[in-house]
C-alpha cells in the first residue's frame, strides 16, 4: 500500500513535463541536479535555526533592546480569583454583560471589578515590549542577511536579466553549490518560523501568516522537487527585498524612534508594493506561467506551482490593503497603529484611578504591530 502511494507521489507525470522522466535529472558528466532527498537536511537546520536564536535574543537582541532603551510599561495585575480564573481559561477571556453578572454574584465582586479584573488578566497575557523587539531584531537580521546572499546568488546570473532564459534548457538545468545552500537556508528558517508561531507574539493575521508560511514551504520545496530553481531563487530575493525593511521599522518603533519608524515605514510599503503587486506579478508570474508554455504542454506540475504562487498573491493583495490603510491614516494625519493588532486595554474606571494615585486616565498604548504613530510613542 505505502510502496503504492509513494509511486503514485513520485510519477513523472506530475513532476516533470512529457517524455522526461528522473533518469534524466541523475548526476553525470560531474553535473549535479537537485533531489528530493536533499531536503532532509532542512528539518535539522531548522532546529539549529531555533537554537541560533536562542541566543541571538539572549545576547544580541536583548543587550540592544537595552541601548535603544527599550523600555517596558508597568501592568497591573489581576489579584488572585479561582472563580474569574477558571471562567477566563475554559469559557473566554471576555465575558458578555450576562456573565459579568453572573461572575459578579459568584465571586462577591461588583460588575465593575469583574470588568476591571478580565482586563487586567488579558493585558498580562498580551506579550511584552521586550520580546516583540527580539523577535523583531532577529527577522530583521536573518531577512538582510539573506537578500544580501540571494542578490550574491542571483546577481550575476543571465536569466536575472532575461527573464526567457529561466527556462533555457529546463528541466535539465544543473545546480551550483551557493543555489543549493540559498534553498536549504531559506526553507529552512521558514520551517523554524512555522515551529515557533505558536509562542510568537500573535496577531490578528495569525492564521494568514500560518497559510503564508505553509505555502512558502510547500512552494519552496515543490520548485526544488520540480527543478524550478531558477524562478524559485528570484521569488525568494523578492521577498527578502522588504522583509527586512519592514522589520526594521518595527525595531525602532519599539524603541520610541517614531520619525525614524515612520521613514522606514513609508520606504518599506513602496518598495512592497513595487515588488508584491507589480514586478511579482507581472514580472515574475507571467514568466511562470507564459514562458514554460512555449517550449512543453502545461502538466500538473506546471498548475500546482502557479497555484501555489497565487495563494502568496492574494495574501500579498491582503497585506498592500493594510499597509495602503495605515499610509492613507498617516499622510491624514490621524492616530496610526497596526491594522493587524489589537489594543491594550487600560484601566479607566474611577476608583482604580484613585487607586492609582492619579486621576488622569491613562494614555492608550498599541500593543501588536502598530507601525506609524504620529501623537502617541508606539508599542509594538
Amino acid at each position: 500500500m505505502l510502496q503504492t502511494l509513494y509511486d503514485y507521489f513520485w510519477w513523472e507525470r506530475l513532476w516533470l513535463p512529457v517524455n522526461l522522466t528522473w533518469a534524466d535529472l541523475e548526476d553525470r558528466d560531474g553535473r549535479i541536479y537537485a533531489k528530493a532527498s536533499d531536503l532532509y537536511i532542512t528539518l535539522p537546520l531548522a532546529l539549529l535555526f531555533l537554537i541560533i536564536r536562542y541566543f541571538f535574543e539572549l545576547y544580541v537582541a536583548t543587550p540592544l533592546a537595552a541601548l535603544l532603551n527599550v523600555k517596558e510599561k508597568t501592568r497591573l495585575r489581576a489579584p488572585p480569583n479561582a472563580t474569574l480564573e477558571h471562567f477566563y481559561l475554559t469559557s473566554g477571556k471576555q465575558p458578555k454583560q450576562a456573565e459579568v453578572e453572573l461572575l459578579s454574584r459568584q465571586s462577591g465582586l461588583s460588575g465593575r471589578q469583574v470588568e476591571r479584573w478580565f482586563r487586567r488578566r488579558r493585558n498580562q497575557d498580551r506579550p511584552s515590549l521586550l520580546k516583540k523587539f527580539r523577535e523583531a531584531s532577529w527577522r530583521f537580521t536573518f531577512y538582510l542577511i539573506a537578500f544580501i546572499a540571494g542578490m550574491a546568488v542571483i546577481v550575476d546570473k543571465p536569466w536575472f536579466y532575461d527573464l526567457k532564459k529561466v527556462w533555457e534548457g529546463y528541466p535539465i538545468q544543473s545546480i551550483i553549490p551557493s543555489q543549493y545552500w540559498y534553498y536549504m537556508i531559506e526553507l529552512s528558517f521558514y520551517w523554524s518560523l512555522l515551529f515557533s508561531i505558536a509562542s510568537d507574539v500573535k496577531r490578528k493575521d495569525f492564521k494568514e501568516q500560518i497559510i503564508h508560511h505553509v505555502a512558502t514551504i510547500i512552494l519552496i520545496s515543490f520548485s526544488w522537487f520540480a527543478n524550478y530553481i531558477r524562478a524559485g531563487t528570484l521569488v525568494m530575493a523578492l521577498h527578502d527585498s522588504s522583509d527586512y525593511l519592514l522589520e526594521s521599522a518595527k525595531m525602532f518603533n519599539y524603541a520610541g524612534w517614531k520619525n525614524t519608524c515612520n521613514n522606514i515605514f513609508i520606504v518599506f510599503a513602496v518598495v512592497f508594493i513595487i515588488t508584491r503587486l507589480v514586478i511579482l506579478p507581472f514580472w515574475i508570474l507571467h514568466c511562470t506561467l507564459v514562458y514554460p508554455l512555449e517550449l512543453y504542454p502545461a502538466f500538473f506540475g506546471y498548475y500546482f506551482f502557479n497555484s501555489m504562487m497565487g495563494v502568496l498573491q492574494l495574501l500579498h493583495i491582503f497585506w498592500a490593503y493594510l499597509i495602503l490603510r495605515m499610509a492613507h491614516k498617516f499622510i491624514t494625519g490621524k492616530l496610526v497603529e497596526d491594522e493587524r493588532s489589537d489594543r491594550e486595554e487600560t484601566e479607566s474606571s474611577e476608583g482604580e484611578e484613585a487607586a492609582a494615585g492619579g486621576g488622569a486616565k491613562s494614555r492608550p498604548l498599541a500593543n501588536g504591530h502598530p507601525i506609524l504613530n504620529n501623537n502617541h510613542r508606539k508599542n509594538d
